[in-house]
């Protein structure tokens, strides 16, 4: 075990030089934390630079290794935006942090490379062939769509969306079958009748094909720390340090996997940090529910450079968590009031231009940072009831050419098509040749064409069973696939795609097989996907006028992001203590209660209230400058009628 490491005020002003702008230092919070290497939790408010607080003390830690017992350090986070910030800021300065024995990476990484492939390769004597969503649902709906007609079918076909509830099988620890991750017995009969063998049977015959679901990995860790449990101690003695930043975005599984690893009830060798904001717990399923247990040392940062004051004072009052250490101190220097927006229908679609005047008239407009409007619920999909009703708002009523984002190029796709219009952006061949290749490998599935061992062609399987059985056949797919990737860059997409339908039939052949089941794939031009996906995008989700450019997105989009000036637009979101968060928040708007005496006093819809108040906080902590939230006039009349206007600027769209 590593003695204790002591941070010098020379580390501390190395890692500023490094990290903060010219004359800008840590203040006492942020030195309290970089000095600290318990096992603690860090609670940091909006904007108070707890990532930037994270790198300081990687960058000071990475001056220290090798660690005399080496052990390494764990960096782990929820996404991989986050971890590519992090890499951004600070793996050219930190050649050492990025290589073993530690590890940077999202909590699915670190699950997958340390505890569900070793397991699968100790169980089934090979590596799984892919862990992935889309691959898994597509073998899942193929297996689906060939089942025989028997008792589990028929019982299948009796429940709501039943093609959906077979993908969602999953196995618990003690391999009983679940609707879904954390979810109850699937089944509710007797688990030893034919129909729960049988989907139990497809279940554990897709995972020993070598195709898994992302849930499947935690399921594998957590069978390989019930069988050989010395793993735990293993990756203890691996990892001294283990630093799980955004924490409040970890879904329960997740959760206690970590916890069970490097907290293991207070006997862990390692110590854990866990970082984050509680109150912006939004992207777990169970966002109501409190999954963060404090520890018992909690660090804070309560100190916002993001927030001006009068914001700060706003955004607290929808803090779910405040307690008597809890406080959101606005260090920007702005005075401009938080401003509510009052509307009806007549004037809905004139809320954005008038957000827009109001930026105008504050002269953010130049501002580098940027402009956006957002809203918790966005769309209706194909509910033509509810969208036409003037009582039930989402983003698309107030923005009409709203398009829900579809977000970065997928690995699967219903086309051959969309596999060349859809790659990642980048200076080289590589994104584009690569899907090619997975196109080729969607065509080997829908025509059942596996590997001797009856395994589904990887990517490099696929190359080295060409060249092996034809050499010539290799050095023409090659050169194919350099051609086809110039081309797909010079945009000449159409000539590309009839070159690639010409040459399947060859490639095929080399397998002795023929087009069959995959024609439609093949053939499918279905420009509509690269219409909503591409140009309606990047021509409807925002507002313009005259220079001023203010994007229309979700709340769930901006988290994490510092903007200039923002509009939260209130959505319809279910029945139950009112419908819209100016009614279930109206005791927090007008300052009369904070969210705890809400719900001591509410006894049903909890959820409902725990679920607006996280919405509205990450919402309403965003910008440095403005913040405006649009509200019907019903609802103000209603229910603010008493707001406060020394806090508040009350404006009336017109």
């Amino acid at each position: 075990m590593l003695q204790g490491i002591n941070i010098t005020e020379e580390e501390i002003y190395y890692a500023e030089r490094l990290l903060l702008p010219l004359g800008k230092t840590f203040d006492d919070e942020h030195k309290a934390f970089i000095r600290n290497f318990n096992t603690i939790d860090l609670q940091a408010v909006p904007g108070s630079g707890k990532t930037t607080a994270l790198l300081g003390k990687l960058v000071i830690l990475e001056r220290k290794l090798p660690f005399i017992d080496g052990s390494g350090i764990l960096v782990l986070s929820h996404t991989n935006a986050a971890i590519d910030e992090i890499k951004g800021k600070i793996q050219k300065h930190c050649p050492k942090l990025f290589s073993y024995p530690n590890f940077i990476g999202t909590i699915q990484s670190f699950v997958d490379e340390f505890l569900a492939i070793p397991y699968y390769v100790h169980k089934y004597k090979k590596k799984p062939n892919r862990i992935d969503h889309e691959i898994y649902d597509e073998v899942a709906t193929k297996r689906y769509n060939n089942l025989p007609n028997s008792a589990a079918k028929t019982w299948l076909n009796r429940q709501h969306d039943p093609e959906s509830l077979f993908k969602n099988f999953r196995f618990d620890i003690d391999l009983n079958l679940t609707n879904g991750m954390n979810g109850t017995i699937s089944l509710r009969s007797d688990s030893n009748t034919q129909t729960y063998k049988t989907f139990k049977t497809i279940k554990l015959q897709i995972l020993q094909s070598g195709v898994l679901n992302y849930d499947d990995a935690y399921f594998l860790a957590e069978l390989y720390l019930k069988e050989i449990p010395s793993i735990k101690t293993i990756l203890q003695k691996r990892f001294s340090f283990v630093f799980v930043d955004e924490m409040q975005d970890m879904d329960t599984h997740q959760y206690n996997l970590l916890e069970r690893l490097f907290y293991d009830e207070g006997h862990s060798v390692s110590k854990i940090q866990r970082i984050g904001d509680k109150n912006q717990a939004i992207y777990n399923s169970v966002k109501a529910t409190d999954i963060w247990q404090d520890r018992v040392e909690v660090l804070r940062l309560n100190g916002s450079q993001r927030l001006s004051k009068p914001i700060a004072d706003v955004v607290k009052k929808f803090a779910l968590y405040n307690d008597n250490n809890f406080d959101i101190v606005g260090k920007n220097e702005c005075n401009i009031k938080p401003h509510i927006l009052v509307f009806e229908n007549e004037t809905i679609e004139n809320i954005i231009p008038y957000f827009s005047k109001i930026v105008r008239e504050n002269n953010l407009v130049n501002s580098e940072k940027p402009i956006k409007a957002v809203c918790w619920n966005t769309d209706w999909k194909d509910d033509d009831i509810s969208r036409n009703n003037v009582t039930k708002l989402r983003l698309e009523d107030y923005h009409k050419g709203f398009k829900k984002e579809k977000g970065k190029p997928k690995q699967d796709y219903d086309n051959l098509k969309s596999y060349l219009l859809y790659y990642e952006k980048k200076q080289t061949l590589e994104p584009v040749r690569k899907n090619i290749l997975n196109a080729f490998l969607k065509i080997f599935r829908l025509e059942s064409i596996n590997t001797s061992d009856d395994r589904l062609y990887t990517k490099k399987k696929l190359i080295e069973s060409i060249r092996e059985k034809d050499i010539e056949k290799y050095d023409e797919l090659n050169l194919n696939l350099y051609n086809w990737s110039i081309g797909i860059i010079q945009e000449k997409t159409n000539e590309v795609w009839n070159g690639i339908k010409e040459y399947i039939p060859i490639l095929l052949t080399i397998f002795n097989k023929t087009i069959s089941v995959s024609s439609d794939f093949i053939n499918n031009d279905n420009p509509k996907i690269f219409d909503e996906d591409v140009e309606i995008l990047a021509s409807t989700n925002y507002y313009e006028e005259d220079g001023l450019k203010i994007e229309i997105t979700s709340v769930h989009a901006v988290k994490g992001q510092t903007h200039c000036a923002t509009l939260y637009l209130e959505s319809f979101y279910s029945r139950g203590c009112g419908n819209y968060e100016s009614e279930r928040l109206r005791n927090q708007f007008v300052g009369t209660q904070s969210i705890t005496e809400t719900l001591t006093i509410v006894k049903n819809s909890h959820n409902l209230i725990k679920q607006s108040a996280k919405m509205a906080y990450v919402g309403f902590s965003r910008p440095t400058d403005l913040l405006c939230i649009a509200i019907h006039k019903d609802r103000f009349d209603n229910h603010l009628d008493m707001i406060d206007k020394n806090i508040w600027e009350i404006k009336f769209v017109t």
